[in-house]
């Protein structure tokens, strides 16, 4: 059996929008068999994931982030992933870490804001200005036509360049930014919130991508207790990631406060109820979405 190598090249052929159709029929298969391991050294994280779904193959990636890779003009992310045959087991595909990851991570915060955010939204608020932040203006506009998209970050010379590049608009006060936005989205490597809930209006929609650890937070309390709370995978947030993790260890939210995941999906949970609810999903991958995304490359690549 030959080995596909699959790079940057097959990028022309992706599509955003049939990414989260190939997401959202990933989820109507049987629950995936998912395990991971995280490994700490001050800052540093590295993180294998693993996924089995009957019906689409395996899994494995793994991954290093290195914040501190920035000051050497290095990427703080890196890995490899492998794709193995569903019947077989045999190693099927290795498909471009940086490739998976980016469609993977956009591709599924695109899926959460299709079904949560009004039909209607246009003014997009991205916090971070990151390679994440980037790959969502494109995967945004893809389902939200004529979008308008306002960044703000911390620092201000990858706030230029993002704009720059991308035809943004900076937006001079965070508060003010939050609250005019229709669509905000979080891509930062905060430990402390930078998002209150009293900034918040009715009908608003939030995409929390950037905490993957325990001791992250881009949200706080008010901003928890004011919205329905929504993840792409319980298995991958409730218990690892400090932005649910945290104040569920306090009281300050339950378990049973998050609404909804990906799998349930196919029942028609994982949706906005009303006009007027203010919805946060929180992004926190995992193995199986990063196997349902390789199989949608690799699909690509073939043609």
């Amino acid at each position: 059996m030959t080995v596909e190598m699959i790079g940057a090249e097959v990028e022309p052929r992706l599509d955003w929008l049939a990414l989260t159709e190939a997401l959202a029929a990933g989820h109507a298969l049987p629950r995936a068999e998912i395990a991971d391991t995280f490994l700490y050294r001050g800052q540093d994280t590295m993180l294998t994931r693993s996924a089995l779904i009957d019906g689409l193959g395996g899994l494995v990636k793994c991954a290093t982030v290195f914040p501190g890779n920035a000051g050497h003009s290095l990427p703080t992310i890196n890995g490899a992933v492998t794709l193995y045959a569903d019947q077989t087991g045999l190693l099927e595909a290795v498909v471009d870490f940086h490739l998976v990851t980016k469609w993977k991570t956009a591709g599924d915060s695109l899926l959460a804001a299709r079904h949560l955010a009004r039909p209607e939204a246009r003014r997009i608020l991205l916090v971070g200005a990151g390679a994440v932040s980037r790959s969502m203006v494109a995967a945004y506009a893809a389902a939200f036509p004529g979008a308008a998209f306002t960044i703000w970050n911390r620092s201000a010379p990858a706030a230029e360049a993002m704009a720059r590049d991308l035809g943004v608009t900076i937006a001079p006060d965070l508060a003010e930014a939050v609250a005019a936005a229709d669509i905000i989205c979080t891509c930062t490597m905060s430990t402390q919130p930078v998002i209150r809930g009293e900034w918040l209006r009715a009908g608003q929609h939030l995409d929390l991508i950037g905490a993957y650890r325990p001791d992250m937070r881009e949200v706080d309390d008010t901003a928890l207790e004011r919205a329905t709370i929504f993840v792409d995978s319980r298995a991958t947030t409730i218990h690892h990631i400090g932005e649910l993790k945290d104040p569920i260890a306090r009281g300050v939210i339950s378990e049973s406060d998050v609404q909804a995941d990906f799998y349930d999906l196919p029942a028609g949970h994982f949706r906005r109820r009303s006009a007027e609810e203010i919805t946060i999903a929180k992004n926190g991958g995992g193995a199986h979405l990063d196997l349902m995304t390789a199989a949608y490359i690799l699909r690509a690549a073939r043609g």
